[in-house]
């Protein structure tokens, strides 16, 4: 039997990245593509991420999973670091691999980019998948342009607006907070990255989005502004890469949650569903807070609680908390008719794909974006971490699919906060028109993907190109 054409895949150890790789793996097998995911060696592991792959090997066996084995020297806990550390094991496994399948392509996560060594010394044709949204890839790569025109550390700017070509300015307090200092060790890794990026050798970037939802942003990364005066990849959206509601990534998954039973009984678009992803969670105050707010809201609710965090508030995959001693006393036995708090998980997907669920407050992660936005659900934006502040502007200010939890970048959002943005988004004629548009948004990410739809023939000409040509 022939063997398939093979494309490698290599994102970095986090869920947000790995999930919507696999998912574009998976648009590689439909066109006849063996797909060969490598795992870089982590010493952390969300407790997801093993039930993740198993299931995935399960249910598509041209999908492959390749741990690499761990390097020889510490590692540098940041996510851009290590890359360089596990380039041997990483041209070892190539060298190795492609000698039986027939390696058309490797495909880098952005934050592998120094990986692009090792595809350019065995002549591997090379992209690059940026797992979040093209205006933030936009602002991302005009960086290194915007650091040169600077004296001062982005924490010195306070909420004065950073403007970036073809795309609303940005106050300069939404930049990850790892970029608030120009001297910041992440920082310049992270600007030596994306000062690398328009001469390194790859092909094309890949984008988790599409066209319609971020027309503008893609065609300032296009016409090469971001990137002045320098070569500009190819840019393709291939989104959204949302998991569909049968392949949730939780843990759990198995039986049928019982919280989506729960949901079966709630009237239609009633819920409002609370949930921060993978690594979000809060400060014992800030749990009393969100309690009390819905308490208060009088709305129905689910709402996913994770312990808080226990090292000096460092994001790490949280223990399981124990409810009735973070929540105030009575608060579950006086909600418990409409509303329900679950333990740490539940299946996102689904819960957002449910009839009854109407509002999503949310990290704004870019996969929990999507998932909302295919879902047709409104959502209510609390940033925490990384890109996210980034992605809330994007979402309330230019595409006006979000609605800000106010005081979000302050030591505490109020319960009277929490109250008041949930009685908007559900009882307002603004929280309405919240709604209208987050269907509109469906419509046109169920258009991208569609036969004919740019997402999809951006894949159909990417295998085309990888089944046409062998290595370059």
């Amino acid at each position: 039997m022939a063997t398939k054409p093979t494309v490698v895949f290599y994102p970095v150890d986090g869920m947000g990245h790995v999930v919507p790789m696999v998912q574009l793996a998976k648009l590689f097998v439909l066109h006849d593509f063996a797909a060969a995911v490598v795992l870089m060696h982590t010493h952390t592991k969300h407790p997801s991420f093993d039930p993740f792959v198993a299931r995935v090997s399960a249910s598509h066996p041209s999908i492959s999973f390749h741990p690499l084995p761990p390097t020889a020297e510490s590692v540098d806990e940041t996510i851009i670091y290590p890359v360089r550390q596990n380039n041997p094991q990483f041209l070892r496994f190539l060298s190795s691999y492609r000698q039986k399948p027939d390696v058309r392509a490797v495909i880098l996560d952005f934050f592998c980019t120094d990986a692009l060594d090792v595809a350019a010394e065995l002549g591997l044709r090379t992209h690059v998948f940026f797992p979040s949204g093209a205006s933030v890839l936009s602002l991302f790569l005009y960086l290194p342009t915007m650091y040169a025109a600077m004296d001062v550390s982005f924490g010195d700017l306070g909420d004065a607006p950073l403007h970036y070509p073809g795309m609303h300015p940005v106050p300069a307090s939404h930049m990850p907070r790892s970029m608030m200092n120009r001297e910041n060790v992440m920082f310049k890794k992270m600007l030596r990255l994306l000062d690398r990026l328009p001469d390194a050798d790859a092909d094309a970037i890949l984008i988790n989005s599409f066209d319609l939802f971020e027309a503008e942003a893609v065609q300032t990364l296009r016409s090469g502004l971001c990137v002045p005066g320098r070569r500009m990849p190819s840019v393709y959206c291939v989104g959204p890469l949302a998991v569909d509601a049968s392949e949730d990534i939780g843990e759990r998954k198995g039986e049928r949650a019982a919280c989506l039973a729960w949901l079966d009984a709630q009237p239609r678009g009633s819920v409002i569903f609370l949930c921060f992803g993978s690594m979000g969670s809060f400060s014992a105050d800030q749990l009393n807070q969100i309690a009390t707010g819905l308490e208060r809201s009088g709305q129905r609710f689910l709402w996913v609680v994770r312990a808080p965090p226990s090292v000096n508030g460092v994001i790490q995959p949280p223990s399981e908390p124990d409810l009735d001693d973070l929540m105030p006393d009575g608060f579950l036995e006086r909600t418990k008719k409409r509303g329900l708090v679950v333990n740490s998980w539940a299946p996102q997907v689904e819960v957002l794909n449910h009839a009854a669920v109407g509002v999503f407050v949310t990290h704004c992660g870019w996969n929990s974006v999507l998932e909302a936005i295919t879902a047709e659900v409104a959502m209510v934006a609390w940033p925490l971490y990384a890109e996210q502040r980034l992605n809330k502007v994007f979402l309330v200010d230019q595409m006006k699919l979000a609605v800000a939890m106010e005081e979000y970048d302050r030591e505490m959002v109020t319960a009277e906060q929490l109250e008041t943005k949930l009685r908007w988004a559900m009882e307002s004629e603004g929280g309405m028109e919240l709604r209208k548009r987050a269907a509109a948004m469906k419509a046109r990410a169920a258009e991208a993907r569609r036969e004919v739809g740019s997402s999809q023939l951006a894949i159909l000409e990417l295998t085309a190109r990888e089944s046409q040509s062998g290595v370059d």
